[in-house]
């Protein structure tokens, strides 16, 4: 991508598949965004570009680039595929640009502290990365597997389907007082329909939505 192309890009705005970063402050934060770009639809990470879409530029770009690649490496599992390349603003400053694929090994997790086992998914919304609920992270793992899932319509399902008839959505908070389930069963009942395709989940930064499909 050359400066002119670059241009054109940054002219969408931020979005589902773009994002914007001034600088490279905390590593740590900005693969967030490259973990939820992989998890979701894949996108495009422009660093150097501030949030109302003035090309900033990297003073010492090549020194940020290794401060990112050192953070993919360490605190980014499992690995992710994605394409790196710096685009020259003028002779001083660059832009660092990734190209991030939607990865067919999901979930990737942000490991959030070097060392340690904890570690979180992250999605992208609209234009907003936030955190992968433990549904949606179930849900990632098993889709391949979706056409083989069955389930028996019982009691808690009937009722489920008559909730929906007339709701537009039901949460997991929703399923367990109208069917007074425990939540482990009210999530795994969910997770279960999503993936044989009578349901779609609608992740949010509060709460999921479950929708008929």
């Amino acid at each position: 991508m050359n400066l002119s192309e670059l241009k054109s890009v940054v002219s969408l705005g931020e979005g589902e598949n773009l994002e914007f970063k001034r600088k490279v402050n905390h590593p740590e934060k900005i693969i967030r965004e490259i973990v939820a770009f992989a998890n979701t639809k894949g996108g495009k990470l422009l660093i150097g570009v501030d949030d109302n879409g003035r090309l900033s530029g990297l003073k010492f770009a090549r020194e940020d680039e290794f401060a990112l690649e050192h953070a993919i490496q360490q605190w980014i599992t499992p690995k992710i595929d994605y394409q790196l390349k710096l685009i020259p603003l003028n002779a001083k400053k660059a832009i660092i640009s990734y190209e991030i694929y939607e990865s067919n090994t999901k979930p990737h997790y942000v490991i959030e502290n070097e060392g340690s086992i904890w570690k979180r998914a992250y999605v992208r919304v609209a234009d907003k990365t936030i955190k992968a609920s433990k549904e949606f992270r179930e849900i990632l793992r098993k889709k391949d597997k979706g056409n083989g899932i069955r389930f028996r319509f019982g009691e808690k399902e009937k009722l489920l389907m008559q909730y929906l008839e007339e709701h537009d959505h039901i949460t997991i908070t929703a399923y367990c007082q109208i069917a007074n389930l425990p939540r482990w069963l009210a999530s795994r009942t969910l997770v279960r329909l999503v993936l044989a395709n009578v349901l779609q989940i609608v992740v949010t930064e509060t709460e999921d939505k479950y929708k008929l499909k």
